[in-house]
């Protein structure tokens, strides 16, 4: 044969060569799906594609090449191996094997492109275009591949009930050579001779000859193991796949014949739920679920021997879906009556749940979709309303109809997250909170019955789909996440922390049982994430709340999962290392419940144990300097019997050498100047709508928004619980018991003199005191504050240049820390090594 066999008249010029333009010809014959078969045995989508055949020199020789129709990119470049076996398939799919575990498939749009590409491969191989497999890879010695191919083909013995246990040891004896396969297989389909004994299936049943059965069961299987799809489309039509049923009913090795036709028949009940106009259709689904059905109740188990030769039937059933979902997908007056009747009030309970079974398993066929088809067919499911038909679905009593729902919702999610975000958005403008999509889903986590919450963790990581920016759609003004964090923390952030806020009233849980303790556990493990990554909206949440306070409360949990979820809740805000949140847990002294639960646990090296040092290691190595003081000052004399690891006294260290730095004013009047550049080094720079809310909101607050004082708090308090009695059935606080709770914090005596901050619990404190900080990242070239940070009653002149507390009637206020957590190692660095000179010029400045 020449190293270039020549294109058939017509291809070159259709598939214009290899080039790209060629594969994105508009005509439609030659667009395939590239699969390839996983190590499950399932097809994967490679893409799409159109399919040209021509000579590639770096392969020396005659090849598939498949580019894509998006981009031209090359799916698949294949030699055509004149000793690979290829197999045609159901008129419109060619499957080959690369090597040993690598198989691949051409899915043609038209029988036309199929059989184009089939003559090419059979030109190549030397075969003929009308044989269905062009050969088979051979394992034989050389002995038994000669005396195979010196017998023209395989002579059947005649099918008669006496010769039964004939023909099974033929098929037995064949299955271990491809080419005896390959013989006994065509041998099968040129005599009829499946339904022969079909036929002799039926005397041996009438005869109750189990011999002839058993015997019949071998054959029938023997045959599936011959992986042909020519012999299965015999097997599985219509009028003979209950009869193949029958036969594999009669296993030898079981004492007792199995009852599959019985099932079948009678027990399997098909239910329209929506009449099916199109018969073809019609039985199409019932040969798919009567095939899947031998594939996982009636066949054997197969060996690892005959995983492989089983490939095709996985493939039949396979297509068979891709080919249903199409079918239904296309036919607008069936799925126009679905979502009609989903919605209808008058639809009773046990047909919704059918219909509502129906849409779930439409949706799980529809994953056998390549990823263009997918799109269009939620895309369908979505202009038909899904998403409204869910929300009523949701809204239901019946347990078994939500659940179904939300496995839907599920696929929807997981499939196009922006798609449901934009709904639950448009929705909120017609509907109350309570009915929104979103919230049902939060409700349902909330009451799921399940002790070990199977469905909340379904649901919540649903939720954690929907908020995380990653998946959001990355457009200029960054619309999607702006618009739709901002909607979640107005509509449905309370709904979430319900029952957390309804269940830390107090010094301890209120209901502290396992299946609470979980619950919380899922809700702080997404307010977790939403700390990691909703930057201003979270931070404006848990101070405005007080959450962080509550989560704490959960440090007392029985339960050591919990309260190191509210732990690493802590820890996540702590790692942020931003002064706003600093300045509230100061504030409102949160490392008490922390220091209670460290002392508690005693001297168990544990995972608590490990878990509150390694806190406090991480504020002490990143010398976060106002904890550090906050920390020692309120909690030293705690702690400082604590020798068995170091960090307690390196917080201690850094703190007085913090001390040292404060009492040289000339250091602190240097720190001073260098803080107005340290902005220019901070690697971390603040996305455009955080600083816009730092710029914009802060002035709109009132005094104390920032942590709720007491006479503000039960208002707020009151206004979350709103949603809570509506599935928690707890009773509303009462104030009196609020503000005891409040005030529980404030614990006297706390407050050292040389920390510069005072309290009344009579009087509002503006913590961040907003209005100066939002100005430091706008002037990092402004002189420094003209007062010494160092001494306790300084006021500075200049308060916007510095981030201070500040407190009415007289009382001293927290002006910006002189060795602030934004300056590290290299500030010091820089004003040890200036020359006189340069100092003198800068404090005269």
């Amino acid at each position: 044969a020449p190293d270039q066999p020549p294109a058939p008249p017509g291809i070159a010029s259709q598939s214009g060569g290899c080039g790209v333009a060629g594969s994105r010809m508009t005509d439609t014959r030659r667009r395939v799906k590239v699969y390839t078969l996983n190590e499950d045995r399932q097809w994967d989508d490679r893409g799409t594609g159109h399919v040209s055949s021509c000579y590639v020199e770096r392969l020396k020789g005659m090849s598939l090449l498949v580019r894509a129709e998006s981009d031209g990119s090359l799916l698949l470049e294949s030699k055509i191996n004149p000793n690979t076996a290829y197999q045609k398939q159901q008129d419109t799919l060619i499957v080959w094997s690369e090597a040993e575990n690598y198989d691949l498939a051409l899915s043609f749009q038209e029988k036309a492109g199929c059989d184009e590409i089939w003559e090419k491969i059979c030109q190549v191989q030397g075969k003929d275009p009308s044989v269905d497999i062009t050969q088979d890879l051979v394992d034989e010695s050389e002995e038994e591949r000669f005396d195979d191919m010196s017998s023209p083909g395989l002579e059947l013995p005649s099918c008669e009930l006496s010769r039964l246990e004939e023909i099974a040891e033929l098929v037995a004896s064949s299955l271990p050579s491809p080419l005896r396969r390959e013989k006994l297989a065509l041998a099968l389909e040129n005599e009829g001779y499946i339904k022969k004994l079909l036929e002799i299936f039926h005397v041996c049943e009438d005869l109750e000859n189990i011999e002839g059965l058993h015997h019949l069961y071998e054959i029938i299987k023997g045959i599936f193991l011959l992986n042909r799809t020519a012999l299965f489309e015999v097997m599985f039509s219509e009028e003979c796949i209950m009869d193949v049923i029958g036969c594999l009913e009669y296993d030898p090795s079981l004492s007792q014949s199995r009852k599959h036709r019985e099932f079948l028949t009678k027990t399997a009940k098909f239910k329209e739920v929506i009449p099916i106009s199109d018969p073809e259709l019609k039985q199409k689904i019932h040969q798919t679920y009567r095939v899947q059905y031998i594939q996982d109740m009636v066949l054997p188990t197969p060996s690892v021997f005959e995983e492989n030769m089983l490939s095709t039937l996985h493939s039949f059933i396979f297509f068979n879906k891709v080919e249903i979902v199409g079918m239904l997908q296309e036919d607008e007056k069936f799925l126009t009556d679905l979502f009609a009747q989903l919605t209808d009030e008058a639809t009773d309970e046990e047909k919704r749940q059918e219909l509502v079974n129906f849409l779930k398993e439409f949706c799980a066929f529809s994953q056998t979709l390549q990823p263009q088809n997918r799109d269009a067919f939620f895309k369908t499911l979505s202009n038909m309303g899904i998403l409204p038909a869910l929300e009523v679905i949701l809204g239901m009593d019946d347990a078994q109809v939500r659940s179904a729902a939300t496995d839907i919702f599920s696929y929807l999610v997981e499939y196009n997250p922006s798609m449901v975000r934009e709904f639950v958005m448009q929705e909120a403008q017609q509907n109350d909170d309570d009915i929104l999509l979103i919230n049902l889903i939060i409700e349902h986590m909330i009451c799921d019955t399940d002790p070990e919450l199977g469905g909340a963790v379904l649901l919540m990581g649903l939720l954690r789909t929907l908020v995380d920016p990653e998946n959001m759609l990355a457009t200029a003004n960054k619309t999607e996440k702006t618009e739709f964090l901002g909607f979640f923390y107005k509509h449905c952030m309370h709904v979430l922390t319900a029952p957390l806020l309804a269940n830390t009233t107090e010094d301890k849980p209120s209901k502290d049982d396992f299946q609470t303790a979980q619950l919380l556990a899922l809700i702080l493990e997404l307010l977790t994430f939403c700390v990691e990554h909703h930057t201003y909206h979270i931070k404006n949440y848990i101070i405005n709340k007080d959450i962080l306070r509550r989560v704490l409360v959960l440090m007392a949990s029985k339960h050591a999962f919990l309260a190191l979820c509210a732990l690493r809740f802590k820890r996540k805000i702590i790692g942020l290392k931003d002064e706003f949140y600093n300045r509230y847990i100061m504030k409102s002294f949160l490392f008490e419940p922390v220091v209670k639960a460290f002392l508690n646990n005693g001297s168990r090296y544990n995972l608590m144990n490990s878990a509150i040092i390694e806190m406090f290691e991480f504020i002490r190595v990143e010398d976060i300097k106002s904890l550090t003081a906050h920390v020692i000052e309120n909690y030293w004399k705690a702690l400082e019997d604590v020798d068995y690891v170091q960090t307690f006294k390196g917080l201690k260290l850094r703190f007085e050498q913090q001390r040292e730095r404060q009492d040289n004013p000339k250091l602190d009047s240097m720190r001073s100047i260098l803080r107005n550049h340290r902005y220019r080094r901070d690697a971390r720079t603040l996305e455009d709508e955080e600083e816009m809310w730092f710029n914009t909101d802060e002035d709109d607050m009132e005094d104390g928004e920032a942590v709720v004082p007491p006479s503000d708090k039960t208002k707020n308090d009151e206004d979350i619980m709103d949603p809570i009695s509506k599935f928690m059935e707890r009773k509303k606080l009462k104030e009196s018991d609020e503000k005891e709770v409040l005030l529980k914090t404030n614990l006297s005596g706390r407050q050292s003199p040389s920390f510069k901050l005072s309290f009344s619990s009579g009087t509002k404190s503006n913590l961040s005191s907003q209005s100066s900080a939002s100005s430091l990242p706008s002037s990092p070239g402004s002189p420094g504050s003209p007062g010494s940070p160092g001494s306790p009653g300084s006021v500075s002149k200049s308060t916007s240049q510095m981030a201070a507390i500040t407190t009415k009637g007289g009382l001293v206020g927290l002006v910006d820390y002189p060795d602030d957590d934004e300056e590290d190692d290299e500030d010091e660095d820089k004003e040890e090594t200036l020359p006189l000179s340069k100092k003198a010029k800068l404090e005269s400045s």
